[in-house]
């Protein structure tokens, strides 16, 4: 019997949300995706060890002021493992700016740019890659700038319609909507349990696909953080979802009938809008969930960040 995997690949892109190189050969997905989160452990593994030393010595000889040397280090250690996967998924990866440059369009920009180049420098074109930024006014900002310079952009940490609203302004490529983080938040505050079907997390999802598709929007809609494949049931038919290895693994396991839950041709009426910055900033305001949920994956990404450079300026130091 065909597998739920097998059947949910039949009617949506399956992306892999890690670094395991080895999970990625296994599962074969159509692209991968990673955070700071993913990268850093990614390169805590045997995998990486090769590409961490190499990078070291590299920094050392760039020379330059610490900060710069350090920061340059953690780009080509990132590009090491989008690469690394690249190397095994047909289709794209996606590599993510700093998160401390969440509120700065210029310099979200340059580092972009300076992503492309790097995966240049390694044989990989801009069109295997897509640049992940945080779903901020200032992130979508700057995908707006590198959409139109035909690089594609990922905007993650999206918890609200607003956000997904101001993307499809921006002609953002593909947006990843989280889905269990809300459930988190929505646990926590209420005290309740949810089923998939009541989720409120697989309802955002759904009400932004059915907003995208019923105004012919473009942009992908991809569900991203899920805590359980009920969430994954319940979004069947979405365009992409990146789903983790463990996830994977008990969908390839599961068998049984997986009905699609989201089509294009199954929408309802839900008249397009614009946000400018005053609306969107005011409707972030109004939600607080997708407010916290924001600021809390901000700081986590920046977190892990951090431990990765002081990881390099360890090395550098030693």
């Amino acid at each position: 019997m065909t597998s739920k995997l097998d059947q949910l690949r039949a009617m949506t892109t399956v992306v892999a949300d890690t670094g395991d190189i080895e999970a990625v050969a296994r599962l074969k997905p159509v692209d991968c995706t990673t955070n700071p989160s993913i990268v850093l452990k990614a390169l805590g593994t045997e995998a990486f060890a090769e590409a961490f030393e190499e990078a070291i010595t590299w920094g050392k000889a760039k020379g330059g002021k610490d900060d710069a040397v350090v920061g340059a280090i953690a780009d080509r250690l990132a590009i090491s493992v989008g690469a690394a996967l690249a190397g095994i998924v047909p289709g794209r990866v996606s590599t993510e700016v700093d998160a401390d440059l969440s509120f700065d369009t210029k310099a979200s920009i340059a580092k972009a740019h300076g992503i492309i180049a790097g995966y240049k420098e390694r044989g990989i074109e801009r069109e295997r890659i897509l640049i992940k930024l945080a779903s901020t006014w200032e992130g979508i900002r700057a995908a707006e700038v590198l959409q139109s310079e035909g690089i594609d952009c990922n905007l993650t940490l999206l918890f609200s319609k607003a956000q997904a609203i101001a993307c499809a302004d921006a002609n953002v490529f593909l947006i990843s909507p989280f889905v269990g983080r809300i459930l988190d938040w929505y646990k926590k505050s209420t005290g309740q349990d949810y089923t998939p079907e009541t989720d409120p997390g697989v309802v955002s999802v759904r009400s932004i696909y059915n907003y995208y598709k019923v105004n012919g929007i473009n942009t992908i809609v991809m569900g991203a953080s899920f805590r359980n494949a009920g969430e994954i049931i319940a979004l069947a038919g979405c365009d992409r979802l990146t789903i983790s290895p463990a996830l994977l693994d008990e969908l390839d396991a599961a068998t049984g009938d997986l009905p699609r839950a989201l089509s294009p041709q199954s929408t309802t009426p839900d008249p397009r809008v614009s946000l400018d910055e005053k609306a969107f900033r005011w409707a972030m305001n109004e939600d607080a969930m997708a407010m916290e949920k924001l600021a809390e994956g901000i700081r986590g990404f920046a977190k892990d960040l951090g431990t990765l450079r002081g990881q390099i300026a360890q090395k550098l130091s030693a």
